[in-house]
This record gives C-alpha cells, structure tokens and sequence, in this order.
C-alpha cells in the first residue's frame, strides 16, 4: 500500500469528493483530509491509501488537474520527520 500526498486543496473540499476523484483509479483505502485542530477548517491538504501500482497510475493521472477550482499537487507521500528536535528548544 501507498500513501499519496493531495496538495493545494480548497477548503470546501470533501473526503467523499477526494474518494471519488482516485477511486477512478482503483480501490482507495483510505482518505484523510487534515484540518486545524482550532479551528477545525481543513489545511488544504490531506492523504490518500492505495495499492502501489494504483497509486502510481493516480498520481501521474491527477497531478495539475483542477478540482474545486484549484491545481491539485499530487505526489508519492513523504515520510514525516520527527518534531522531537524542537520539544525542548527555548525562544
């Protein structure tokens, strides 16, 4: 399986509309769309879980293709880097 970075999102935006829009592709695992843990408005960006050879065939698909009105940034997700380094730094 394969997470898939879904960038440049509206804030209107839907995990369902982000569902439909890759299942064209294949069987979507999962759709996380990130939000503000304030506000709770999403952030404009969000994941997608598909089977790697799906996931390959969705990004080269939808990379710059419009949704909402916006240019979708679609691309093989990155793996985070640790936060920790920060944790005790004073400002």
């Amino acid at each position: 399986m394969k997470k898939i970075y879904v960038g440049n999102l509206a804030f209107r935006t839907s995990e369902s509309q982000i569902h439909d829009l890759f299942s064209q592709y294949g069987q979507v695992h999962s759709v996380k769309l990130i939000t503000d843990y304030v506000t709770g408005r999403s952030r404009g960006f969000g994941f997608v879980e598909m089977d790697a050879q799906e996931a390959q065939k969705a990004i080269a698909g939808l990379n710059g293709t419009e949704l909402d009105g916006r240019i979708l940034r679609v691309d093989e997700a990155k793996e985070r880097k640790s936060r920790s380094q920060y944790r005790n730094r004073r400002w």
